[in-house]
Order: C-alpha cells, then structure tokens, then sequence
C-alpha cells in the first residue's frame, strides 16, 4: 500500500509540473504502399522521410498543413 502511495504521489508531483503538452507540427509527410493508405507526416527532413520508407514502400510529400513554431515572446 505504501509503495502505491509514494508512485502516485510521483505521478501527481510530475504531472502538476511538466510543461503543457502540444501537438507536433512537421514539415514532411511519408505515404506507405500498404494498401490502406497510411500516412506519416512526422518528419523534419526529407532525408528522414526516404530513409522510413526506403525499403517498406511508399514517397514522401510536403505537409501543406506544416505552420513552423513562432519563437515564444520574451517579457
């Protein structure tokens, strides 16, 4: 019992403060030749994009939905 309380004590302490998650945005999208049209747009590189299809099939295309991340204001 005492072991379940100290890990969820960890988990609140680390969950109360970590920084807010955010959602990735890449600017290179992988499409798989596996039949069922699969999709990967979380490269930074199309040099990393070719290298996960390189072998299993399938291109790499510009994500037209990529916003680079704006630099966060300093105050």
């Amino acid at each position: 019992m005492k072991s379940l309380l100290f890990s969820l004590g960890i988990i609140a302490v680390t969950a109360a403060t970590g920084a807010p998650a955010q959602a990735q945005n890449y600017p290179w999208c992988a499409s798989y030749d596996t039949g069922d049209e699969a999709h990967n747009c979380g490269f930074v590189s199309y040099e990393q994009c070719m290298a996960t299809v390189r072998g299993i099939g399938g291109f790499c295309e510009v994500n037209t939905q990529y916003q680079p991340l704006k630099p966060a204001k300093r105050h």
